[in-house]
């Protein structure tokens, strides 16, 4: 599990800072080299007999250390970040060289499957090793760009959230949309961008005029940038690939689906991936692998669904001071709806 990014703030002796370390959204260039530059957190436990010895206000901060620390899921290489990552690092070498239709990549598949998740691995990985590889270009250079798709978006909207990610002014009343763009295209040319994430692609609504629009604005930009596009969304080959533009769309892509994971051995190898990363005190190691089919049925087999039932289940332990997760704990936290309602449906 992953710690909330470090902080400039002075810290306690168990990483805690003074106020609340909120992370920086990953649509801002800070945001995302913020993100990329996280290190994978790592949290010791204390002995029993120093942790039965706190006092109250070491107790706390050690309590709160930890909450942060299940505050986020650790990235499990599931079968989807493996393939987006494949994928994805196969499509930047074929493009590398391309003057012309270059190929891009769609993750598509219902919410909570990990999809974002894929696609923002996908560019940490691509960035650190661009880092690696001109480590004396890192101060002009901005490997990857990281969009979401606004909702009832047009050309505008989109071409700002671009300027938005790249630090640009905010933009005048007075600019149109090929002022925009041609700016933004301009600085992603000159910072050697080479990888585009365009996260929440089922926004784009290619049954109104707006939609069509927006969908133009994006083959410009393809077409006019030397980089590989990778979008992510909610069932997009059924909203998006109709019609000439979704045509285009499909003809231009690679797609990979995601969907809820099987009750098989990847499924246990994932719970058990995040059984021993657990900072319980009476935890028992095995205690999660042994509920497997039991969280299958809870979470449909949804990733997103299961990181959320065990790390609000792990923080609950700290809150209540029960240090352990069990069955009765689990029943008691409820999930999103989507997760809920295939629950009882299969009841």
């Amino acid at each position: 599990m992953v710690v909330a990014g470090h902080s400039a703030e002075p810290a306690d002796e168990f990483g805690t800072t003074l106020e609340a370390d909120l992370r920086e959204p990953t649509m801002t260039l800070a945001g995302w080299r913020k993100f990329v530059d996280s290190p994978d957190a790592s949290f010791d436990l204390l002995p029993d007999k120093r942790w039965a010895a706190l006092s109250d206000s070491n107790r706390d901060a050690y309590d709160e250390a930890r909450i942060d620390y299940h505050s986020e899921m650790i990235i499990v290489a599931t079968s989807t970040v493996r393939e987006v990552a494949r994928q994805g690092r196969l499509l930047t070498l074929l493009n590398r060289r391309e003057i012309s239709a270059r190929r891009g990549l769609i993750v598509s598949g219902q919410q909570t499957t990990g999809k974002t998740t894929a696609l923002k691995q996908l560019g940490r990985t691509h960035e650190l090793m661009v880092r690696q590889r001109y480590p004396s270009r890192l101060a002009d250079r901005i490997p990857v760009v990281y969009v979401t798709t606004p909702p009832k978006g047009s050309p505008r909207k989109l071409a700002m959230e671009f300027a938005r990610f790249l630090g640009l002014p905010p933009v005048k009343r007075g600019y149109n949309t090929t002022d925009i763009a041609d700016v933004v295209c301009q600085l992603m040319l000159q910072a050697r961008v080479d990888l585009v994430l365009v996260d929440e692609l089922h926004n784009l609504n290619l049954a109104t005029a707006a939609g069509e629009d927006m969908s133009d604005h994006l083959k410009y930009f393809t077409e006019h940038l030397p980089a590989t596009f990778v979008y992510s969304g909610i069932d997009i080959e059924r909203r998006l690939f109709t019609g000439v533009r979704g045509k285009q769309i499909a003809g231009r892509c690679v797609l990979i689906n995601t969907g809820p994971f099987p009750c098989d051995a990847e499924w246990k190898g994932l719970i058990a991936t995040l059984d021993n990363a657990l900072r319980l005190h009476r935890h028992q190691p095995g205690t999660l692998p042994r509920h497997a089919r039991y969280l299958h049925q809870r979470t449909g087999g949804m990733i997103g669904s299961l990181s959320h039932l065990i790390r609000a289940a792990a923080q609950l332990a700290i809150l209540e001071g029960d240090e352990a997760i069990t069955r009765k704990l689990l029943d008691s936290i409820p999930l999103d709806h989507a997760a809920e309602s295939a629950r009882h449906g299969a009841a």
